[in-house]
């Protein structure tokens, strides 16, 4: 699988990256061997990047998958995590439902992007993993707390890139105008992109793609079925969360249907689709089984006939405008 630098850091990702909120039970129960297994059919699909986060099943993402990474050479994979909600312990009990993961909330998350707050939160999560180090770390959701995020947070995550701590600085959204004024203002490697450059959602090309393809920066992009509903469309498929409106439902379903004219599933068109743009580095994929991650490998591994993407510009499902992948 190829590798591709994060900015002009030396960093590098795959192009597909594994994304481990599932194996912190997310939405439901995932056990310890089906989460290993998950990991470790990602290595043998040639992926070498993998991204979690405390938020995660409140730090089970972050204690299964570095357990799950503890014995493959640590120089071979690039491992993200992210900054500005630490975990304190809760004596409340109760199950933590509220956020999707199904886990006992004997931890509650409190937001904190802090100077003081991201150092403490790496520190946090290299116990969690087990690990010594990671190789970026994201500004996980800064959306309510803007001004702390830019005067505090991003500063600090400079400093220890400076410092070597880490290798490379982002932040992860579900959404786009301050991702792009991150890639403006700011130093910045790459950002986290989540449903915003699907082929439903091609919003990110308005403003964010173009920003950091002209300044250099990097993009993952995340959320690349829009939670369901470009990997299986029917009625009652998720767009985003929640139900898929009517008119987002048949669309998807037209585009189905000519991705299954050409021989193609509608997963490997929703996985490939965003390596038209040359500032995507990555797909992140949530899985949460070992079947979950072959068949993201496989999809993405599947050759796409051009005549798929000329035929959905015929059909008014693409317009003219959007870059598409020149492999096949």
């Amino acid at each position: 699988m190829r590798h591709h630098p994060l900015g002009s850091s030396k960093v590098q990702v795959t192009s597909l990256s594994f994304g481990a909120a599932g194996i912190g039970n997310l939405y439901s129960p995932v056990d310890g061997a089906q989460a290993e297994g998950a990991v470790d059919a990602a290595w043998d699909a040639g992926i070498r990047s993998f991204d979690t986060a405390p938020h995660y099943g409140l730090g089970l993402s972050e204690e299964r998958l570095g357990a799950a990474l503890r014995t493959r050479p640590r120089d071979a994979y690039v491992l993200s995590t992210k900054v500005g909600r630490l975990l304190r312990p809760f004596g409340g009990g109760g199950d933590d439902l509220a956020d999707g993961f199904a886990v006992p909330a004997t931890h509650r998350r409190v937001w904190d992007f802090s100077a003081d707050g991201v150092r403490r939160s790496i520190q946090e999560s290299l116990l969690r993993l087990g690990h010594d180090r990671v190789d970026i770390v994201y500004l996980h959701d800064p959306d309510d707390h803007a001004e702390e995020a830019f005067r505090q947070a991003y500063p600090e995550l400079e400093r220890l890139r400076a410092e070597g701590v880490i290798g490379a600085i982002g932040a992860g959204m579900n959404q786009t105008g301050m991702l792009t004024r991150f890639v403006r203002d700011t130093d910045v490697d790459v950002v986290l992109c989540a449903g915003r450059y699907t082929l439903l959602d091609r919003s990110a090309l308005t403003d964010l793609l173009p920003e950091a393809a002209a300044r250099g920066k990097s993009v993952v992009i995340g959320g690349v079925f829009n939670s369901g509903l470009l990997a299986d469309p029917r009625p009652g498929a998720t767009f985003d969360y929640t139900a898929a409106p009517p008119h987002l439902l048949d669309r998807a379903l037209r585009l189905q249907s000519v991705a299954e004219r050409h021989g193609v599933p509608l997963r490997a068109l929703a996985v490939r689709f965003p390596f038209g743009h040359p500032a995507v580095a990555s797909v992140l994929v949530g899985t949460r089984s070992a079947h979950e991650v072959r068949d993201a490998a496989d999809q993405f591994a599947r050759p796409v006939p051009a005549d798929v993407w000329t035929e959905l510009r015929d059909e008014g499902l693409l317009p003219d405008d959007v870059p598409v992948p020149e492999e096949t």
